[in-house]
């Protein structure tokens, strides 16, 4: 029996997430370049690969032949990961590689890697050229008059095909970095010297890597391309891993995503500095970090590890980043925040309570919420036996006493922003509203479908129920949801979900061979089913209720990603589910349209997601600083025009020009302010008087 790890929590898997904890490192060392030479496949490397091949032909949930078809998938992928730009490799270069192209599943299986580090060695060459190149146009003056373009994302574009329009593609980029400090207010020569540590540290950072980090990136295009929550962590990737799935912890609380050059916050973890904070939010592009009042120092282009590495350190320590906001476009203004890192206690992930008063015609209703960041437990208490063990399960049974006590008229289970975690828990917490029945379907890479079902046949609540959910809910999250939909037991509001309905196990690769230090595999071992036959695999779950933020579904969560497992479906589990009049959900949507088209602070989030979405999709930037200027006046006017929204909606005064910078607020996460919970309670609230007071209840 393998010794195995069953990881729910890791809904980013696909990418590569690092959170911000505390490290035993140094940030930015300085490390000499390694030499050419000593870029070669090590005994390790191989037999590394035998194992990793091994378990992902016997055991992976996706059956994939590793042919020449896979192999064509891996080398576009490998070539993906070392330039996602096309702004090094020329098209000789690519066509130099064809040979590579329907050889690499045969290099796989027989763990001869020559040729991965062979392309990586052209890469080097070519980033090297690059870099001298792009020192050599600082010295140069540009012309800021010239009517041109600079094309901010290629990943789509031919590779340059001679070194004329490669130099032509890095001078219009040394001109956009030049004229966008240039606008923020830097000195020439402040910005000639900003913009050659860039390019110079960029080469350092490749000249850097080791034979372990090559093998890292091509092992995980060919992992990639079985499935994008299967990876691989080598030793030092496999320490950041641990740090990430522990409860201990410390730092500013964000997991972040690589995404061209720009380090991208994907998820800001409850109860950490970067939450209570409110300054640092999901889709937030970090450009510069500095240690306390130090100068910033510039990040774009850094690899994802190295800006983890300048990122983290101990408690009580101020960190100051530098961050272009998700609703500004890639030419936009950035701003400063600053940071204290902390510790995040288990309490401040622990589920939480709220009461909601809405104004009706004879006072107010009361409407409970239940905040669930994450599906937890404290397993070791458990297994030793202890009696007052934590757990999402017995909190939320708790609180819901306590609101009962309150006299709620319906309770609110808010899971946005939960990336998963326990599979027991979603399962047990289900079971606190429904008597008895299945909770979700589980097939394994055999075929076999196993159903786990409510542990306890007690319902501890029986009244008007929902369930607020967003595009971050996923996993166990999308468990819970999905089942309380196919009950009927509550009704759905929000955005569609992630999409993650699949199970992972972690196993230590050095369990299996003689040698110690070959880093571990993350492989896809199952597919969750809800018990209505459909899979939360990609599509996610749908709410009964759609918020108007849901712009750009399919852009979001599993839907975005590539190569991820279809939306699939089996057979039904057998279940009796409550009926909700279809009259009703329907009157309850048209009311909520109708506020949603009449209230400011609904219009506030709906034009910050619209921005959001509008910078997502730029993919160029005028070089001509009179357009720039008024690109960003523009800019500047819109986020002015959706602060005041916010602030009307709130009842305060709407802001002057002058008066945006320090009060530049791009959302509010307060939970007095909290304007989709709001909304939510209010729908709740529309759907129990519509239901005559009858929605939904059991008998205990």
């Amino acid at each position: 029996m393998l010794n195995t790890r069953l990881v729910m929590r890791t809904k980013l898997s696909s990418i590569i997430v690092l959170a911000l904890w505390v490290w035993c490192g140094v940030a930015d060392a300085k490390v000499n370049p390694v030499s050419v030479d000593r870029l070669v496949a090590t005994p390790e490397h191989r037999k590394a690969t035998e194992i990793i091949n091994q378990f992902i032909r016997r055991y992976h949930y996706r059956k994939r032949q590793l042919d020449d078809e896979l192999s064509a998938t891996i080398f576009e992928r490998y070539l993906a990961s070392l330039d996602p730009n096309r702004s090094y490799f020329l098209a000789s270069d690519i066509d130099g590689f064809e040979k590579y192209r329907y050889r690499l599943d045969d290099a796989i299986r027989d763990t001869e890697l020559d040729p991965a580090f062979e392309i990586f060695k052209v890469l080097r060459k070519r980033l090297e050229e690059r870099v001298n190149y792009a020192v050599e146009l600082l010295d140069q003056d540009f012309d800021y008059e010239i009517d041109e373009d600079f094309v901010l994302d290629r990943s789509e574009m031919t590779w340059p095909r001679n070194v004329a329009e490669l130099s032509e593609i890095w001078r219009k980029r040394v001109k956009n970095d030049s004229l966008g400090l240039r606008l923020a207010g830097k000195p020439d020569t402040e910005i000639s010297d900003t913009l050659e540590k860039r390019y110079r540290r960029l080469f350092d950072r490749v000249s850097q890597f080791t034979s372990e980090d090559v093998y890292q990136t091509f092992i995980n295009a060919y992992t990639a391309s079985i499935e994008p929550h299967t990876s691989y962590f080598d030793r030092r990737a496999s320490e950041n891993f641990k740090i990430r799935m522990s409860l201990s912890l410390e730092g500013i609380g964000a997991a972040l995503q690589s995404e061209n050059e720009y380090t991208v916050v994907r998820r800001i973890i409850t109860g950490g500095p970067a939450d209570q904070s409110g300054l640092l939010h999901v889709d937030d592009r970090i450009t510069g970090v500095a240690q306390g009042n130090d100068a910033i120092v510039d990040v774009i282009g850094w690899r994802l590890p190295d800006v983890v590495d300048l990122i983290r350190g101990p408690k009580g320590t101020v960190v100051r980043l530098e961050i272009l906001p998700k609703a500004v476009s890639p030419d936009g203004a950035t701003k400063i925040i600053t940071l204290v890192r902390n510790t995040i206690k288990l309490e401040e992930q622990a589920a939480k309570k709220q009461v909601i008063k809405l104004p009706i015609s004879r006072g107010t209703a009361r409407i409970g919420v239940i905040r669930v960041p994450t599906f937890y437990t404290d397993f070791e208490a458990r297994e030793q036996g202890e009696r007052g063990f934590r757990s999402t399960t017995r909190d939320v049974r708790r609180l819901l006493r306590e609101l009962e006590e309150e006299n709620v008229r319906g309770i609110l289970i808010d899971l946005r922003g939960n990336g998963g975690g326990s599979l027991a828990e979603a399962t047990e917490l289900t079971g606190l509203f429904i008597r008895a029945g299945p909770i979700v379907q589980v097939r394994d890479s055999a075929g076999r479908i196993s159903v786990n079902d409510d542990p306890d046949p007690a319902i501890a609540y029986a009244g008007p129920l929902a369930v607020l959910v967003d595009r971050q809910s996923a996993s166990a999250s999308e468990i819970f949801a999905g089942a309380i939909q196919d009950y009927r037991r509550g009704i759905v509001i929000g955005e569609p979900t992630y999409g993650k309905g699949t199970v992972q196990r972690l196993i230590s690769l050095d369990r299996f061979a003689k040698v110690a230090g070959l880093g571990q595999l993350k492989f896809t071992i199952a597919q969750f089913f809800r018990i209505n036959g459909d899979s939360t695999q990609h599509r996610g779950v749908i709410p009964d209720i759609v918020f108007p933020t849901a712009i750009d579904v399919q852009k979001q969560g599993e839907r975005a990603l590539e190569n991820a497992l279809p939306w699939a479906s089996i057979q039904p589990a057998r279940y009796v589910a409550a009926e909700i009049s279809g009259k009703v959900i329907d009157e309850a949507r048209l009311r909520h349209h109708t506020r949603a088209q009449a209230k400011s602070g609904i219009k506030y989030l709906l034009s910050e997601a619209e921005a959001a979405k509008q910078a997502r999709e730029k993919k160029t930037v005028s070089l001509l600083e009179s357009e720039r200027v008024a690109s960003r006046d523009r800019m500047e006017q819109d986020r002015l025009e959706r602060l005041n929204l916010y602030r009307v909606s709130r009842g305060l005064e709407p802001l002057k020009r002058d008066q945006l910078a320090e009060n530049d607020v791009a959302e509010e996460d307060e939970e007095d302010n909290d304007i989709l919970r709001k909304e939510a309670a209010q729908i709740l609230f529309d759907v129990i008087q519509l239901s005559g007071k009858k929605l939904i209840t059991l008998r205990r």
